[in-house]
């Protein structure tokens, strides 16, 4: 019983990102090779508990917290407790989980002969960002244990659906974006890549930190879910909302913006 619970958490983790999936190699004129979207997705999967390793080093797990992330604890002791949780999120989870999606693309897919649209640099990232996100909402489920709740397996994800999985294609498409454009301006290359990875890992970080925010300022009482600091909720779901309009906003836009280009030319490949 407890095996077809996982299968079940597995077929629902993964849901959310072939549903993505689908949806942006559907914005592409000239389909991506099935050999090369299935490599980037693996390959964005094998990453994440790697990455999850580096952003909990050095891990502990405990048989009361479950798996436990000092590093988070270090910047609290060198801010203050919402400050080094803010500096985390934005330094050490959306730096990480950014940087390691893109090494997938630069090493696997930038020279590849698959690889010949400027929009291929926001679809090869976003596949990677979905690889990602998927073994990433399995572990969620995961960590529910038995038993087999479908409402609650069912709500959880399409809360990973609605938010953190659109989420990582938002943040990978805005780094393929300015990856596409410095594939064609060379001298300002470094400048575009910077600004790519500074927003991406920035507003990923804002991102996790308003979740947490939100979290905080609701309680449970009486088993219902009441909101007990409603500034904090109000201001925290304002930015995140932000996030979302902004980057889907940008993403959409870049995408029109780069199928206006030329074909990549591979003498342009960083």
């Amino acid at each position: 019983m407890a095996n077809i619970n996982y299968l079940i958490y597995a077929l629902f983790g993964l849901a959310p990102s072939i549903i993505w999936l689908i949806y942006y190699l559907r914005k592409d004129v000239h389909p991506e090779p099935k050999r090369m979207v299935i490599k980037i997705f693996l390959l964005g999967a094998l990453i994440a508990p790697i990455v999850a390793l580096i952003e909990c080093f050095p891990a502990g797990y405990s048989q009361d917290a479950g798996l436990t992330c000092p590093l988070r604890s270090v910047f609290s002791v060198f801010f203050s407790e919402s400050l080094g949780t803010f500096l985390y999120m934005i330094l050490i989870v959306g730096g990480a989980e950014e940087i390691f999606k893109y090494l997938i693309v630069r090493f696997k897919a930038l020279r590849d002969p698959a690889f010949d649209e400027p929009t291929d640099a926001m679809i090869y990232m976003i596949i990677a960002a979905l690889g990602f996100a998927a073994v990433e909402n399995i572990l969620v489920l995961f960590s529910l244990g038995k038993p087999f709740l479908i409402t609650q397996v069912s709500l959880l994800t399409v809360y990973r659906f609605i938010l953190p999985t659109f989420l990582h294609t938002l943040c990978s498409g805005t780094i393929g974006y300015f990856l596409a454009k410095a594939l064609f301006d060379r001298k300002q290359k470094i400048r575009l890549m910077i600004l790519g990875f500074s927003a991406a890992i920035f507003l990923h970080g804002l991102f996790n930190f308003s979740i947490i925010k939100i979290e905080e300022s609701l309680e449970t009482i009486n088993n219902q879910l009441v909101i007990a600091n409603q500034n904090q909720f109000l201001t925290f779901f304002l930015i995140l909302a932000s996030i979302l309009v902004g980057l889907t906003i940008f993403v959409t836009m870049g995408f029109r913006k780069l199928k206006r280009l030329k074909s990549v030319s591979k003498v342009h490949l960083i």
